[in-house]
């Protein structure tokens, strides 16, 4: 599934890196826990979180995700917008629950590949 596919699935704003909307990703993961994401996703997968802080960013970037979205309407500030651009991270928000969202996009075909998290 392409980045753009899992914005439009979400109803998503697009809030930085829409030049990478066409890259594809192969699952996702919703957690608030960037342990348990360290632990259990794969690359080139999309982080689903509520937690706003620039943590969610670096830890995006050390498992090669390649999308966060912000569910809830969360507004991530301009440090974490500015950290994605240079991690080229694309940043959507949605305003769709974690458990909403993380249906959405399964429902859509993004699987968990393997992991126990969705």
């Amino acid at each position: 599934m392409r980045i753009r596919d899992v914005a439009s699935v979400l109803d998503a704003e697009v809030l930085c890196r829409s030049d990478l909307l066409e890259t594809e990703v192969k699952s996702a993961c919703g957690s608030d826990m960037m342990s348990d994401v360290l632990a259990y996703v794969k690359d080139h997968a999309v982080l689903l979180t509520g937690l706003v802080n620039p943590q969610v960013v670096r830890t995006a970037e050390m498992m090669d995700m390649k999308c966060i979205v912000f569910v809830r309407g969360k507004n991530p500030s301009e440090q974490i917008i500015t950290l994605a651009e240079e991690a080229n991270i694309v940043i959507l928000r949605s305003s769709y629950r974690m458990y909403t969202s993380c249906g959405r996009l399964y429902a859509a075909g993004l699987q968990n590949e393997g992991s126990d998290m969705v």
